[in-house]
């Protein structure tokens, strides 16, 4: 039966450190780049909900179905945005990784690539989890790209599933990769990683 804690994880240029208060004026600027609260199938605090959205966390953290991170981009020195373990399972050796938003500068970069690095090593090498789940709303196109691309497996789609902010109920769609899929997945992600690396390296015209 996994037993996660809160524990700083750090690589391929990012760490993602235990969410507390003391993240909230960091992490309202990094929701700022890009007023990442206007997307309305996403679940990114606006500036005054941030504290909200932190102690949020933190109790399901404390209810143990939760484990939240702020994440950092080492070169900048940056909290460049939040992610988490949700509907932890211990019975059932699973977590799902989501709540996952990065500021508009970090988007499409090496970020999310390293920050899934170190979350499924996490939880398939050190927690020994069978299956990490992911979801996202039906209209998050860019979302579910961005899960594909990772390797993960489309499970289905629950209609009719959980209100949005704007009190609309979403669809979710859900995706999964096994313990036996992960060789494979983590080769990937370490390919992306590698081919983000040699781009950054590429002299700028």
């Amino acid at each position: 039966m996994i037993e996660p804690r809160p524990v700083t994880l750090e690589g391929h240029g990012v760490r993602l450190e235990p969410l507390t208060l003391d993240h909230h004026d960091a992490l309202a600027a990094a929701a700022a780049d890009g007023r990442l609260w206007e997307l309305w199938f996403t679940s990114v605090p606006e500036p005054e909900q941030t504290r909200a959205y932190i102690a949020d966390a933190l109790g399901g953290r404390d209810a143990g179905h939760m484990l939240p991170w702020a994440v950092r981009d080492l070169a900048s020195d940056s909290i460049v945005g939040s992610t988490r373990y949700h509907d932890i399972v211990p019975a059932a050796d699973r977590v799902e990784i989501g709540y996952t938003w990065y500021g508009a500068r970090w988007q499409h970069t090496h970020v999310n690539t390293a920050c899934k690095r170190l979350l499924f090593a996490h939880a398939f090498e050190t927690l020994g989890c069978q299956v990490v789940g992911l979801r996202t709303d039906n209209f998050n196109f860019r979302s579910q790209r961005a899960i594909e691309a990772l390797g993960a497996k489309k499970d289905g789609v629950i209609r009719h599933h959980h209100p949005r902010r704007d009190g609309t109920i979403r669809d979710t769609v859900m995706y999964s990769v096994l313990a036996g899929e992960w060789p494979d997945v983590r080769r990937h992600l370490e390919l992306k990683l590698a081919r983000v690396r040699t781009d950054d390296e590429r002299p700028r015209r």
